[in-house]
């Protein structure tokens, strides 16, 4: 798997967490506030420089009056199946 932060699919992440956001008619700053945060945390986070755990996505979509699977549901459309690699071989 490519752990790098450009990928095509964190692309679209980031596209989503912003959309959100802007959906529900709130300024970064505004989130921040309701989040205790300061607003350079929402900016990091929307461009890139910080990662969410699953535990702040969730966080933010309630914030933001999405639930954490509507968010999920919504990425899942925007992205592709999922390949798996790296398979281990099946034992004999």
């Amino acid at each position: 798997m490519e752990k790098s932060i450009h990928t095509w699919e964190q692309k679209r992440f980031l596209a989503l967490l912003r959309a959100i956001r802007e959906e529900a008619e709130v300024r970064q700053v505004d989130l921040a506030e309701k989040l205790g945060k300061p607003q350079s945390f929402i900016s990091k986070y929307e461009s890139g420089e910080r990662r969410l755990d699953i535990l702040e996505l969730r966080l933010i979509c309630a914030t933001l009056g999405l639930s954490l699977s509507e968010f999920v549901d919504r990425l899942e459309s925007m992205l592709p199946p999922p390949h798996i690699r790296n398979r281990a071989p099946k034992s004999r």
